[in-house]
């Protein structure tokens, strides 16, 4: 694993990386932490008994998740293990706590969607030598701005998760950042079309120096350009039904944005895939079709050609 750190009294190095998903996370099946944290292992016997371990030490808990005639545990971290976690100083703190309600309410399968999302990168990111490992996405991160639609109001941007990913090959490194969006089909295309609206706004939005003289010697930068060092690429990932409704789906999202004029002058890179593609066939397969310009299926690079660039 890529990321050595002190572990609290008591838990093994595993468990220390399990309570770090969790915390990263908020909710996470057995699975997926498998999947995440021991891949090496063929069974997860082991990992299910560091689990249980830190649930006997206070730091964990879990609720029974049945689902297709099988029954799986879907793991968080108590308020004891988010502690533990932040006195280690590795992940930037985090003020949201799970709760059993929570766990079991309705935002359960949109969360371990949204893991099973970044999950497929990391998988095959393992498999072609690339980058990108369970810490390498957060969940939820604000992104503040204002726009022309709702003058001295600040709005948030909250995408479902900020993923960063290295792309190799041979001495060459790209660094790869995307806002996610996963949508399971809970809601309508027009508020999807919204989402890539506000990315647009978020994008072109470059707060002015607050007196006419700062404003005469300086060259205000977009506000984005603090956090990436270029755009994020948008990726929808859309779940929940079946291919052919997806893909109508995608279809329909991109006439709405295409009667979008904000969207087409912003430049910005976004593009719309199922789960099950990226899972199957990952991330640098045809799999991605641009929200907008042409329809052909393309990859997460969102380009005809792979760029030489450093970041991307």
């Amino acid at each position: 694993m890529p990321y050595p750190h002190p572990v609290p009294a008591g838990a093994s190095v595993t468990g220390q990386h399990a309570l770090n998903a969790l915390y990263q996370h908020r909710l996470v099946s057995t699975g997926q932490l498998h999947r995440l944290i021991t891949p090496q292992h063929t069974r997860s016997e082991y990992l299910r008994r560091q689990l249980q371990s830190l649930r006997t030490d206070g730091l964990v808990e879990c609720v029974n998740r049945r689902r297709h005639g099988q029954s799986e545990l879907l793991w968080w971290l108590t308020a004891a293990g988010a502690e533990a976690v932040e006195a280690t100083g590795l992940l930037a703190k985090r003020p949201y706590r799970m709760s059993p309600q929570a766990a079991a309410g309705p935002l359960q399968e949109h969360t371990l969607a949204t893991v099973e999302t970044g999950l497929a990168f990391v998988t095959h990111a393992a498999r072609l030598g690339h980058e990108c490992g369970p810490l390498d996405w957060s969940p939820e991160i604000a992104h503040y701005y204002r726009c022309d639609d709702r003058p001295g109001e600040e709005l948030s941007l909250i995408p479902d998760a900020v993923l960063h990913y290295v792309h190799t090959q041979a001495d060459r490194r790209t660094l790869l950042t995307f806002f996610l969006e996963v949508d399971r089909t809970q809601m309508t295309v027009g508020r999807l079309a919204h989402k890539l609206h506000a990315y647009a706004a978020y994008h072109a939005y470059t707060p002015q120096p607050a007196n006419r003289a700062a404003r005469h010697h300086s060259r205000p930068q977009p506000t984005w350009r603090s956090r990436y060092p270029l755009y994020p690429r948008i990726l929808l990932v859309l779940t929940g039904a079946t291919p052919a409704r997806l893909q109508r789906r995608i279809h329909d999202l991109r006439s709405l944005a295409a009667a979008d004029p904000h969207l087409a002058t912003t430049g910005i890179k976004a593009g719309a895939t199922t789960l099950d593609q990226l899972r199957d066939q990952g991330p640098f397969a045809p799999i991605v079709t641009p929200v907008l310009g042409s329809a052909t299926p393309t990859d997460i690079w969102l380009t005809a050609t792979t760029p030489a660039a450093t970041a991307a």
